[in-house]
Formats: structure tokens, sequence, C-alpha cells
């Protein structure tokens, strides 16, 4: 059974609360061994007409079960006002991305009120299946099946509910293209909790380690799923991978959603550049000039590596390859397209 047999067995699962939603969320985030772009993404890969977010979330947990995954968690997302207030973190270096950013930068703004982003995941028989996402310059986030789909979605005023998670990424990525990278790259990391320890002692890290993997075992037995064993809280090297993990998985979640936003996109260049083991190369995707960026398995949770293709001249994402270590070919890939629209428009099936 693959990830696609398994999305459509899930329709009986219950929906958690918003609050069971958001810790089994980070869960998925954190101290997994699946990577996590593998799991925190169904929402973009498959289509939810009838269901909530809540409902994606509990899916998403039964994947990760499912898969075998082992590991940890992570606490409820924390106030905005609860960043840290260390970092240890490198300094951005002189990089394509970060030369790309400030062409991005420079040029402006594009019209339009929201960002939109459609996505094409092709399954293990090479069909494609097309979603549509669109996130507006004041936050709200509606999502589609198809054009008609999507028109009426944003026609009758039917957001997503709203989540501070996607605020959060998105102020950082802000942060970083206008401001301090060092303290964007932070808020970045701890968008949806602090279970890296980042800026805490060691007792507050050790605590928050035991408090998240308390209440996330909690959650996956209220949704009546084996509760993953315990790991231990990474030190040294495996907590700097363990941070790149959350800063990849967290600033590539912000692209995936607003790349058509200039100042998004932008940031995120900058953020990824401060990760070092990310290697950018050069290649061509349907004749365009394209950036590669590699992010292997000690940034992906030691099971997949995954490959990231932006276009060389403005930054947009165009494709995303997952491919689990031991095998030759990827196992997960996702076109992207993206553009500046107007929510009347596309509530008259303008697109």
């Amino acid at each position: 059974m693959d990830e696609m047999d398994l999305m459509k067995k899930l329709s009986d699962v219950p929906s958690p609360s918003p609050e069971a939603y958001d810790r089994a969320r980070t869960a998925l985030q954190t101290a997994m061994a699946e990577p996590v772009n593998e799991v925190v993404r169904p929402k973009q890969w498959f289509s939810w007409p009838r269901a909530g977010f809540a409902a994606a979330g509990a899916a998403a947990v039964a994947v990760a079960v499912v898969m075998g995954m082992t590991g940890g968690s992570g606490p409820s997302a924390p106030s905005p006002q609860a960043a840290p207030p260390v970092a240890e973190s490198p300094q951005v270096v002189d990089s394509p991305l970060v030369k790309l950013a400030s062409q991005v930068k420079a040029g402006g703004a594009q019209p339009g009120d929201a960002s939109l982003i459609i996505n094409t995941k092709f399954d293990k028989n090479n069909t494609p299946h097309q979603y549509y996402t669109i996130y507006t310059d004041q936050g709200r986030i509606f999502t589609g099946d198809s054009v008609q789909n999507l028109a009426a979605t944003v026609a009758k005023g039917n957001a997503e509910p709203a989540s501070p998670y996607h605020a959060n990424v998105m102020a950082a990525a802000r942060e970083a293209a206008n401001g301090d990278v060092e303290k964007a790259r932070i808020a970045m990391i701890t968008a949806a909790h602090n279970v890296t320890g980042l800026g805490l002692s060691d007792a507050e890290a050790d605590k928050a380690w035991a408090d998240a993997q308390a209440r996330i075992a909690e959650d996956f037995r209220k949704m009546g799923k084996p509760v993953p064993p315990a790991k231990p809280r990474p030190t040294g090297k495996d907590l700097e991978n363990f941070r790149n993990n959350h800063l990849w998985s967290n600033a590539t979640s912000a692209l995936f959603v607003g790349a058509a936003n200039a100042e998004v996109r932008a940031g995120v260049l900058k953020l990824i550049a401060t990760i070092k083991e990310a290697a950018v190369g050069e290649t061509q995707i349907d004749g365009q000039r394209a950036l590669t960026i590699s992010a292997g398995p000690e940034i992906q949770g030691g099971s997949s590596s995954s490959v990231l293709a932006i276009n060389a001249d403005n930054g947009l994402p165009m494709r995303d390859e997952i491919t689990p270590v031991g095998e030759q070919r990827p196992k997960w890939v996702v076109n992207y397209k993206s553009s500046r629209v107007t929510l009347a428009d596309v509530a008259a099936g303008k697109i």
C-alpha cells in the first residue's frame, strides 16, 4: 500500500480538536524518523473538498503511524512573543541564493492581493493530481482541486481555519527579507514550537522535550493509534541537524504557500542559505534555467533526501523531489506554478 492508497482509506478517521491537531502536526514536524516534508504536506498533495484542516491532520498522523515512524514530539505552537532570545546559527553566506534573494527583493511587489500556487503531484502510475492554494496578503488560505472548486470556495469566503503556524512562517520570511536574518532564523525554526530548545537552558530544553512527548503521546492515544517510542533529546551535530530540519521544513512550507509574494520568497532564500549542508547546483527544467537546492538525509530525518528546484531568474519554486535512502529514483515529485492574483478574479474563475 502506498500513500495514495492509504489516504483514500482514511475517510473514517475521526477529526481531533484544533489543539490536538496542532500538537499532532508538531509531532510530525519534529522527532519522527521519516523526513518532515513527506508527512506535513498531505493538504498540498491530496484533495480534501469536505474535510477541514483538522481532518487532514488526523490523516497525516495515521500516515505517520502506518509508515512505521518512530520518534518524539513537540509542544503546541508558542505565542508570538515567546521567541527565544539566543541564536546558535551560522551567518548568511555569499551564496547564489542570497544573490537571487537580493534580485527578487529589488524587483518589488507584483500587482494583486494574493498568491496562487498550483501544485501537481504524480502518483506511482505517473498520473498527475493537481491542487490549488490561495494565500491572501491578509493571511487567509483557500484551497481547491480544480479552478471551479477554488473559485466557488473563494466566492463563498470559505477560507481554511486560521493557523498561527502560517502567520509565523510568513512573518519570519518577511523578517529575513527586510531585517535581521539571524532573528528571522530563530523565528522560522520555532514557528510551530521550540522543542529544539533553541535559546533555552539545558533544564528548560529537557522539560520542553519531555512535556512535548507527553502531550503528543496523549493525542496519539486519543486517536486510537500506537504511540511511537520516545527518542532522547538530540545534542551536538544531531541537534544542529534537527534545527536545520525545522528550518528547511518551515521555510519551504512558507515558499510552497506564499511563493508569489516577493518578500516571502526573498526571505526564504536567505534563510535556506544559512544551512551549510544544503548544496546549490544548476539545471534546466522545461527549457528554463533553474537552481537546485539539495537537502540530504542529515536534514531530512535520516531516511530520504530532497531536491528543490527554483527558477534561477525569479526564485519561484518549480519542482520538489523526495528520494528515500537506498533508492535511485524519487518516490515523490511535485511540480509548482506560482503567480500573483486578485481574489475577485479567482472568485470569477479567472486563473
